[in-house]
């Protein structure tokens, strides 16, 4: 048995249905359903943060930088409003959204799952201190514990209805009214555990249960942000999808916590005048790992346009545009890279590459770190330059990866578009000789 078959026997009998229980798992789900429910919210308030500090020194000799500067002083608080209205929030629409979509998974309401989530995360994260209410933990500090009491909140919601602990009201009563009674035990079953554990270690440590959360967690957070964890990560997610797997789709959602409160990190230090010191956003994973999609592909797409190959100039031409947007199902699949011996090798080298490099950049200070986040679908050198407040040296670095994707991608893509020009004639040939004895 070669060692290729060996390997696709690994993946096809252990990583396969590991990864296919993880992905269609529903508190996993759930999880990425509240990322993205928060994603609109989290994108405004990153553009606010934009607007509110100028790509430009107070020294410029630009008039147009002059004014900006001037207008973002002079209305820095109305500016930056939207900001901590929305990334400064970011908790309690991740605890909102996560909750909703585990209880439609369950069967449960999912408005009144979400209210619970809420009140939850406010005992939690926000408890009243001189008539005010703490914001410390709403944004990305409080991210892991509102994930904790969205799974709790509806967890306990489904013991209580599986076990017919609930208050039923007669048929007559209006179903909006029936659900508010019901959920009267959930309410009570969070104050009697959530609460208690709040004012315990308040009292006894001085502390919130999201700073107790994110101390057990900071381990994770800061080996999250190291290259090795960084390179495993981007390792596993293209292996997956060399398997057919949505690799990424698993392995973002499982660092979407550390993702969020990295980007809010940065942000807060930003919006304190401070600079930057999270490397791991979803921005960096979007824009410098995955240029064009998993696998950095966009260069792969560029070389199909010229290809000798009837079948890879197909693809080429249904595939550069989406790629341009960081969508390239197209060329995954249409290629295929999928299963594509051929392939696998850059398929793994250059996402690695690009993580080595765009690491290394990052963290000697070369480039502003991400602090704010742009849609994953916005072209790479923009999104790049959007998400590190405009420095322009984030667009150059992309660029820069395209091109060493490109060195990297090509003689492979040369073995694999021989084999295709070789099977193309084949066919041709075939096809007349076919034709000439009929």
């Amino acid at each position: 048995m070669s060692l290729y078959t060996a390997f696709i026997r690994v993946i096809e009998s252990h990583i396969v249905p590991l990864a296919g229980r993880i992905g269609n798992q529903r508190h996993i789900s759930a999880i990425r359903d509240g990322f993205i429910s928060a994603m609109p919210f989290l994108l405004i308030g990153s553009i606010m943060l934009i607007v509110a500090n100028p790509p430009f020194d107070s020294q410029t000799s630009s008039s147009f930088g002059q004014a900006w500067l001037s207008f973002a002083k002079t209305h820095w608080d109305t500016i930056t409003m939207p900001y901590f209205m929305t990334m400064g929030l970011m908790s309690i629409f991740v605890s909102v959204g996560t909750a909703y979509s585990l209880a439609k998974s369950y069967g449960l309401d999912g408005l009144t799952s979400a209210l619970l989530s809420l009140m939850a995360f406010l005992l939690a994260a926000a408890p009243q201190i001189e008539n005010k209410i703490a914001l410390d933990f709403l944004g990305g500090a409080g991210v892991f514990t509102a994930l904790i009491c969205a799974i709790w909140s509806v967890e306990l919601t489904r013991l209580l209805k599986k076990y017919n602990i609930t208050i039923r009201m007669p048929a007559q009563v209006p179903p909006a009214i029936a659900r508010s009674f019901e959920l009267l035990y959930p309410v009570t079953g969070i104050l009697l555990t959530v609460y208690p554990i709040s004012l315990l270690l308040q009292s006894e440590f001085n502390l919130l249960i999201p700073a107790a959360v994110m101390q057990i967690f900071q381990p994770l957070i800061s080996v999250g942000d190291t290259l090795p964890a960084i390179m495993l990560a981007v390792l596993i997610a293209n292996l997956l999808w060399f398997a057919g797997i949505h690799g990424a789709n698993i392995v973002t959602v499982l660092l979407s916590p550390i993702f969020m409160a990295n980007i809010a990190t940065n942000a807060t230090l930003m919006a304190q005048g401070a600079a930057a010191t999270q490397i791991l956003t979803d921005p960096y994973w979007s824009f410098y790992i995955c240029l064009g999609g998993s696998g950095s592909t966009l260069a792969l797409a560029i070389l199909y346009l010229r290809s000798r190959s009837i079948h890879l100039r197909t693809i080429g031409k249904l595939s550069a545009v989406p790629a341009i947007f960081n969508i390239n199902e197209p060329l995954l699949f249409g290629s295929p890279i999928v299963m594509n011996p051929t392939l696998l090798i850059p398929l793994l080298v250059v996402p690695l590459v690009n993580a080595v490099l765009s690491y290394s950049t990052l963290h000697l200070d070369l480039v502003h770190k991400m602090v704010a986040i742009s849609p994953w679908t916005t072209p790479a050198p923009f999104g790049a330059m959007l998400s590190a407040a405009w420095d322009y040296r984030a667009a150059v670095l992309a660029i820069v990866l395209m091109i060493i994707d490109l060195f990297i991608w090509y003689p492979f893509f040369k073995v694999y578009e021989k084999q295709l020009i070789n099977e193309e004639h084949k066919q041709q040939e075939e096809t007349i000789s076919t034709r000439v004895e009929t």
